[in-house]
């Protein structure tokens, strides 16, 4: 009986294993000032993801991020939606990943030009994208439909605005409802 046992425990470790591994997540996220970066990790913690900083091969300075500006860096690229800012590191294997939550802030009612250079970076075939965003005021928008139309085989889900002060349970609720929708 005691042999029985160990068998059938350690036969629900391996699917358990399995399981948790055919479904590998990763939380991609671009801060500029760091509020998106706070999300992002409460969010990879509260669901068990790893997570993977997008940061520019050319940080972005004060005046760069002055939108009322309409000579700085993030309104020139902002306004040319061929832009593809460069990324200074890469995910090693994006292949173990099955479902992926990408975050930035709200740049001009879109994602930053730096997304589209992430999106168009690796092949996310097989996967499922969860967007999600932050910002005091303006809502998801396009985000979703955009790096939809970057990846046309690959399942790219609406996503979600949140503001700074998300609570991990929040977060939690939100990413277990969209995982089930990606699956």
């Amino acid at each position: 009986m005691k042999k029985l046992l160990s068998v059938l425990m350690l036969v629900c470790a391996v699917f358990t294993n399995a399981r948790a591994d055919d479904n590998k997540i990763l939380v991609a996220y671009f801060s500029a000032t760091g509020n998106t970066k706070a999300v992002a990790s409460t969010l990879a913690t509260a669901i068990n993801a790893d997570l993977f900083e997008i940061v520019p091969e050319q940080p972005y300075t004060s005046e760069d991020l002055n939108w009322q500006n309409n000579q700085s860096r993030t309104s020139i690229e902002m306004g040319d939606k061929s832009s593809r800012p460069a990324i200074a590191s890469k995910i090693e294997d994006i292949s173990q990943y099955n479902i992926v939550f990408v975050g930035s802030p709200i740049w001009w009612g879109r994602e930053p030009s730096i997304m589209d250079t992430f999106i168009e970076s690796y092949d996310f075939t097989g996967k499922t994208i969860i967007p999600f965003v932050t910002s005091g005021s303006s809502d998801i928008g396009d985000y979703g439909a955009n790096l939809q139309s970057l990846t046309p085989n690959v399942k790219v889900l609406t996503g979600k605005r949140f503001p700074n002060n998300v609570t991990s349970e929040e977060l939690k609720t939100w990413a277990d409802e969209q995982m089930q929708k990606g699956l």
